[in-house]
């Protein structure tokens, strides 16, 4: 999990007053794109049924994405981009109708970037169970109402199960790399050992191969204080009015996450002790910086994010176990044959560095043999999100390898 786009992304820093005023008015129930508003650059295709692993299915679904580039005669230079938990298919361009904020990897991809447009044909879907275009809790149930607390769990491999199915629509039968960070690298790592036949490379980017009981464990407090939010109604609170969803749980989840998400070199060096006014916090009523700064970005994220979604979301990350059901992970990451890159950030305190380490000594094809590449960074897990310049570097490596 991690903050995932560029506004979000940037050094933490102080809030100023113009950052509290752009919060004011009350944020609407979800914050769901939905059918109606601009589409933006996004596309989408639409399928039939998905059997699911829990046994359940969808009847129906559909991908939202965004595509830059040209896909070639041979129709080989395409590449997959698996965003992050809040993230969606907006890696590139503005902000504007249809996408409250600006493109997350705008650094990364592009003509003449690291993922460079003009040689590769780049597809970025919205995950299956989220609320960015594609088919999640917000959608649509064939009833006419949303699906809200009906939406099925969904697994890791259930979402990569759903981006195969558009690599199907868009004829494109082998990728020239899949590549995805966090909750995107879990995907990534998924087409790597469920597809090998499918994909010539492979990036894995601070992603760990299962999600440990430390892991579950601190995303289950998140998703106690969204049901524990009276506003949250077991799920079924669309068509409330505005002010009137679940904000209070999804912006304390998020605040919850973002702790892990950054490092506390970070914090302690950006805020130290400062208060956020000229009121004491010792006693007086006034705040510390950083208290200040979470709350804003809690409170944010509650415009652009569907707490149903979430909740779906961290159940599918819950789920990630690359080697449930083939033979334990050394055996499954042994079944990838895409030459690999694999790269942490050594102050991750989310999925540490040793994660990583596993990854590269299981895959027999990597770049760096048995170890990771480790960026060192005070940003944490969001490192492979700010530090473009290093991170671009390392991909440039991967898409010129054999």
């Amino acid at each position: 999990m991690d903050w995932q786009i560029s506004e979000d992304t940037v050094p933490s820093s102080l809030i100023t007053e113009a950052d509290a005023r752009s919060m004011v008015g009350r944020p609407p129930a979800s914050g769901a794109w939905q059918d109606g508003d601009p589409i933006g650059e996004r596309r989408f295709a639409s399928f039939g049924e998905l059997h699911l692993e829990s046994g359940e299915s969808l009847p129906s679904f559909r991908l939202a994405y965004e595509t830059w580039g040209e896909l070639n005669e041979a129709r080989d230079n395409a590449i997959l981009i698996a965003h992050a938990l809040t993230g969606d298919s907006h890696v590139r361009g503005d902000a504007g109708p249809g996408h409250a904020t600006a493109g997350w990897w705008g650094e990364i991809v592009g003509p003449g970037a690291p993922i460079d447009t003009d040689r590769f044909f780049v597809v970025a879907p919205n995950i299956l169970g989220g609320c960015q275009g594609s088919t999640g809790p917000a959608s649509i149930h064939p009833d006419g109402a949303e699906w809200a607390s009906r939406f099925p769990y969904v697994t890791v491999r259930d979402q990569v199960e759903a981006q195969v199915r558009l690599a199907d629509h868009l004829g494109i039968d082998v990728w020239a790399a899949v590549i995805g960070g966090s909750m995107g690298g879990m995907h990534a790592l998924e087409w790597g050992v469920g597809h090998p036949d499918r994909l010539r490379r492979l990036a894995v980017l601070s992603s760990p191969p299962v999600t440990t009981a430390d892991q579950i464990a601190l995303n289950s407090v998140q998703l106690q204080a969204i049901d524990m939010d009276p506003r949250f109604r077991g799920g079924e609170y669309y068509g409330a009015p505005d002010g009137d969803g679940p904000h209070r749980g999804l912006a304390l989840a998020r605040r919850m996450a973002l702790l892990n998400y950054r490092s506390p070199t970070e914090l302690n060096s950006r805020f130290q002790r400062s208060w956020q006014s000229g009121v004491s916090p010792l006693g007086h009523g006034g705040r510390f910086a950083v208290e200040s700064y979470l709350d804003f970005h809690g409170n944010k994220f509650t415009r652009r994010f569907d707490a149903n979604a979430y909740v779906r979301l961290v159940g599918a990350m819950d789920s990630h176990d690359v080697g449930r059901g083939r033979g334990g992970v050394d055996d499954a990451l042994a079944q990838v044959t895409a030459t690999t890159l694999v790269l942490g950030i050594d102050s991750d305190r989310l999925f540490p560095i040793e994660g990583q380490h596993q990854i590269a000594r299981g895959i027999p094809r990597t770049l760096d043999g048995d170890e990771a590449v480790v960026l060192v960074s005070d940003f944490g897990h969001d490192g492979f999100l700010i530090e473009t310049a290093a991170v671009g570097k390392h991909l440039r490596r991967l898409l010129d390898a054999d």
